[in-house]
């Protein structure tokens, strides 16, 4: 889309209200929200005539809608926040509303893992680290499954600290990045980072990496990792979900990813997935984990991982509550 395109979907996203265009939003790709968002954010005064114009070309009898919202920061703010919820949201609006060109960091989110750890190799873990804050979690662990682990859980450990990012920690790597950001100190601190950003990352790590990493970053800190590990979902955690959201999740579960990931759950666990099953369904998986022989431990948490999957979207997707210690995790 040009830049006439971007200026006139703005123009008639502002004329359709909160919720019509958050509805919007809801199909667009993250490049496509950040650049309608940066557009409409952009924008102080249209005039009547282009306003009646753009809306004219959608349909005949919506032309009267031509009031635009007051505070264009505010709408986008709103907008995005109903449309992707309020982390996703926020993932876009320091970059919308800062003014910083984070165009090589933006670049990043359409490369192969593979590709993105090459790069990143030869930086400093905490350069590194302040790259994967920018990228959608499951992004993020993909990179970091591909870099060697020593050089992941000094990054993982960078993550965790991370209370902010100086835009000269981002200008090291315009060489490969395309120049990531431009403003210099006039760009204000983003508030990524942190521990709940390690917790999600470390949610998605494959294997044992979690357990490495966590090592590591408790003989550095063990009262960090302890908040990091306070902060994660862990597939015992199921126990803490209500009966609704439980069965909701079951829903979507696959038979055998079930029978393979409560082959390494605790037995609580196994109790309140059988408790929240129809008599037949919940006799009928008894029978399969009484047939079913030992496995391996990489195949067991390979499908409690994809369970955990689940949950994740449907609580970003605020279809499920998260209850007890876990439920900042995905708020």
């Amino acid at each position: 889309m040009d830049d006439r395109g971007l200026n006139d979907a703005a123009i008639l996203l502002m004329s359709l209200g909160e919720e019509e265009a958050a509805e919007v939003f809801k199909h667009l790709s993250p490049k496509e929200v950040q650049k309608l968002g940066e557009t409409i954010a952009r924008m102080r005064g249209v005039t009547k005539e282009k306003v009646d114009f753009v809306v004219a070309r959608f349909t005949d009898d919506c032309a009267s809608q031509s009031l635009l919202v007051e505070d264009a920061s505010d709408y986008v703010k709103s907008v995005l926040r109903r449309a992707l919820g309020d982390d996703k949201a926020s993932l876009l609006l320091d970059r919308i509303l800062q003014g910083g060109d984070v165009s090589g960091i933006e670049s990043l989110k359409w490369m192969d893992p593979v590709s993105v750890a090459e790069l990143l190799r030869n930086e400093h873990p905490q350069i590194v680290a302040a790259i994967l804050v920018h990228l959608e979690y499951e992004q993020s662990a993909a990179v970091l499954m591909q870099l060697p682990e020593r050089m992941r859980s000094e990054v993982m450990l960078r993550v965790a600290t991370l209370e902010g990012i100086q835009p000269s920690a981002l200008k090291d790597l315009n060489e490969v990045l395309y120049q990531v950001l431009a403003g210099g100190d006039k760009i204000r601190k983003t508030s990524l980072g942190g521990v709940k950003t390690a917790a999600e990352m470390m949610n998605l790590l494959g294997g044992n990496a979690d357990v490495a990493v966590l090592d590591t970053i408790r003989n550095y800190d063990a009262d960090l990792a302890q908040k990091i590990m306070d902060k994660m979902f862990v597939f015992d955690d199921l126990v803490k979900l209500d009966g609704p959201s439980l069965q909701l999740v079951l829903r979507e579960v696959a038979s055998e990813t079930l029978i393979v990931a409560l082959k390494g759950g605790s037995m609580e666990v196994r109790d309140k997935i059988l408790a929240n099953m129809s008599k037949r369904a919940a006799e009928a998986l008894r029978e399969d984990l009484e047939g079913r022989g030992p496995m391996r431990l990489s195949e067991v948490e390979a499908q409690q991982k994809e369970v955990l999957k689940i949950v994740r979207r449907l609580a970003d997707e605020q279809q499920i509550t998260i209850g007890g210690g876990a439920e900042d995790a995905f708020v």
